[in-house]
């Protein structure tokens, strides 16, 4: 009887033993497939921590499966679902509240973006989308509690236009533009129409970014009509703001359709750092020039010298030399006959008849 019993327990040991093992082996591949997938190139993906929440609150964005250490933009959008995107662009999102992230090596992040009512109602979506590269965009549904809502817009006829060729800027930049002027340029692309209706007079939307950015999107219209099948030149104004400069990226998008993307750098105005430069150059020079006649005009002087600059600027033009004076005790007339003789002969009395005939005669 102690032999069997000992049996009967060896056997549920055993039992679990080979329980245990099963569990392991079935445990394995869930775990692993991930890795493999991921290691294959999986497309992006994106969670989050919670479905809904207010204005104040936060979340968590969690994705994997994006480029290898690519730069993402995180952004709460109005009026958008992961089925049509986001219509009307990045102006029905909540920019001022968005956040940047960097993938890691294994193309994955998590960031904590905080809740903001965007600017269109919902339905509402989390948009991420890379900043520079190739295009990857993900949208995830998500509901900002006590935001209103509106029913989307009805689908437009948007046709099936695709880029048959690489894009190019077109254009050089002018002396104004060497002074700050804005920057212009011509996209130039060749799309062609996919489906089978024609394609007339279509709105494409032009974004300019710059840095970690989102693009700035400005709506073109191109005149003409695309025949099913048929392809066109469309040329499109770009123009950046006065005084840009450095490395930008141009982007065409027509629908909702990212269609190409255009690299653009833009020297400086070097022609404002010289107004600038000579600017500070001038500026000291005048002022030091105004302080010193200031200076000049204010300090004080020696008597003599204050005198002397008196007397020169009372002075008349012309003065005439004073008058001999008059010996105030006697007239000409009356005067000694050796004063007389002793006077300058500009002062003595001219000679009578008289004394002039007695000269002559020797007397």
């Amino acid at each position: 009887m102690k032999q069997s019993s000992e049996v009967g327990s060896r056997v549920p040991a055993t039992l679990l033993l080979l329980l245990a093992v099963l569990l392991a082996l079935t445990a394995v591949p869930v775990t692993a497939a991930p890795a493999a997938q991921a290691a294959d190139g999986d497309a992006p993906s994106l969670t989050l921590s919670k479905k809904e929440a207010g204005k104040g609150g936060e979340i968590t964005v969690k994705g994997g499966g994006w480029r290898s250490e690519a730069l993402l933009m995180l952004l709460i959008c109005g009026r958008s679902t992961p089925e049509r995107g986001v219509i009307g662009g990045t102006n029905s999102c909540a920019n001022a509240d968005g956040r940047a992230v960097t993938t890691d090596k294994k193309g994955s992040f998590s960031k904590k973006l905080p809740v903001a009512e965007p600017p269109e109602p919902c339905p509402c979506v989390v948009h991420v989308a890379t900043v520079t590269g190739e295009q990857a965009v993900v949208d995830a549904v998500f509901t900002v509690a006590g935001h209103p809502t509106a029913p989307l817009p009805p689908p437009a006829d948007e046709g099936r236009l695709a880029v048959l060729a690489t894009t190019r800027l077109e254009g050089e930049s002018s002396l104004l533009t060497w002074f700050g002027a804005p920057p212009a340029r011509q996209l130039v692309v060749t799309v062609g129409n996919l489906g089978s209706a024609p394609v007339e007079d279509p709105v494409f939307e032009i974004g300019t970014a710059h840095g970690v950015y989102a693009p700035q999107w400005e709506e073109r219209q191109w005149r003409g009509t695309v025949a099913p099948g048929s392809k066109a030149q469309v040329k499109l104004p770009v123009e950046l703001s006065a005084g840009a400069h450095g490395d930008y990226q141009v982007s065409l998008r027509y629908g909702t359709k990212v269609l190409a993307e255009q690299p653009w750098g833009v020297s400086r105005p070097w022609g404002v750092t010289l107004f600038w430069v000579l600017l500070c150059m001038v500026v000291p020079a005048a002022v030091f020039r105004i302080g010193m006649a200031v200076v000049d005009k204010v300090r004080p002087r020696p008597a003599g010298l204050v005198a002397r600059h008196t007397h020169r600027t009372r002075r008349p033009a012309a003065q005439a030399p004073p008058a001999p004076a008059a010996l105030p005790w006697f007239t000409q007339d009356s005067a000694p006959p050796d004063i007389r003789r002793s006077a300058p002969p500009e002062n003595r009395p001219p000679p009578t008849t008289k004394g002039q005939a007695w000269t002559r005669n020797g007397g």
